[in-house]
């Protein structure tokens, strides 16, 4: 009866040690990957444990440089596109951060939870800078004219979504399909689309056209609303709203204008942060000290 009992707490033990380890290594493999296995005594199941977080350890350093590899690249591109275009600065930030705003509205609703998981925004926030790298190909004459483009110039300029999304592809190539390429890659592609299939390059329809192109369409548009341009005074957010309104359904995703809707106070926030942020540079440059 003793040693029936001492094996009875043996298994017992036994069981939420590798109970215990079992759950550890599915956050792991659900993208925890910062998540270690408990270590309950120094025996033979001690020292399997920790061999596992030994290599846990490394694969989390090995992740973290590959991430940190592909944060350069976003930004070494991004900082291409802003090179040819002295506006695309503050607008690369402001619309990643309405983009992920949207994207975490929408998560909310079961349709889109299966796409919108924490690391799908991530994604979908790291890479929307890209959307208008095809830009770079744009002649200057053409992407810095102050004023209205001619029809021929604009069908230059409708242009620049394929010409970044082969350039993706390009690079998609030589390093190998992933994520990151496939996400950067379908929005300079389709931010231009339109719900009801009048955009460009290629006339998607509703569906058809992804939600990340959906989200940014609405993200880009609006900031080009509320930002001054060479040839438009910066409109205020209820113009640029009313605006957005009237294109629901036709240039946007219905959806998509109640999520910005829902969370107009967000946009609003994201762009007077900016603002102040630029008036602070442009003080600094011209050598006043703002309070």
């Amino acid at each position: 009866a003793y040693v029936i009992a001492i094996m009875t707490l043996w298994i017992k033990l036994m069981r939420r040690v590798l109970l215990s380890h079992e759950c550890s290594l599915m956050e792991v493999t659900q993208g925890n990957i910062s998540k270690r296995l408990p270590i309950f005594e120094h025996n033979e199941l001690g020292s399997m444990a920790s061999l596992t977080n030994q290599m846990l350890d490394s694969l989390e350093s090995s992740q973290n440089e590959v991430k940190t590899t592909r944060d350069v690249a976003i930004v070494s591109l991004s900082a291409l596109a802003e090179s040819r275009d002295n506006e695309t600065g503050a607008h690369i930030l402001r619309t990643q951060e309405y983009v992920r705003a949207l994207a975490c509205y929408l998560s909310r609703f079961e349709q889109h939870q299966d796409l919108l998981t924490d690391s799908y925004i991530e994604l979908l926030y790291k890479s929307a800078p890209l959307h208008d790298v095809g830009k770079v190909a744009i002649p200057d004459n053409i992407l810095l004219k102050p004023g209205k483009l001619t029809d021929e110039e604009f069908e230059v300029m409708k242009k620049h979504p394929e010409l970044g999304a082969k350039a993706l592809s390009m690079a998609e190539n030589q390093l190998g399909s992933n994520s990151f390429l496939k996400l950067a890659k379908e929005i300079s592609l389709t931010h231009h689309e339109k719900w009801d299939g009048s955009g460009y390059p290629n006339q998607l329809k509703g569906a058809e056209i992804p939600l990340s192109g959906r989200l940014m369409a609405l993200a880009d548009v609006y900031d080009a609303l509320i930002s001054e341009r060479v040839y438009k005074k910066a409109f205020s957010h209820e113009k640029a709203k009313a605006i957005i309104l009237q294109g629901d359904g036709k240039h946007f995703d219905p959806q998509v204008v109640e999520a910005f809707i829902a969370i107009e106070h967000q946009f609003i926030a994201i762009a007077d942060k900016y603002r102040s942020m630029e008036a602070k540079e442009n003080a600094l440059e011209s050598g006043v000290v703002l309070a």
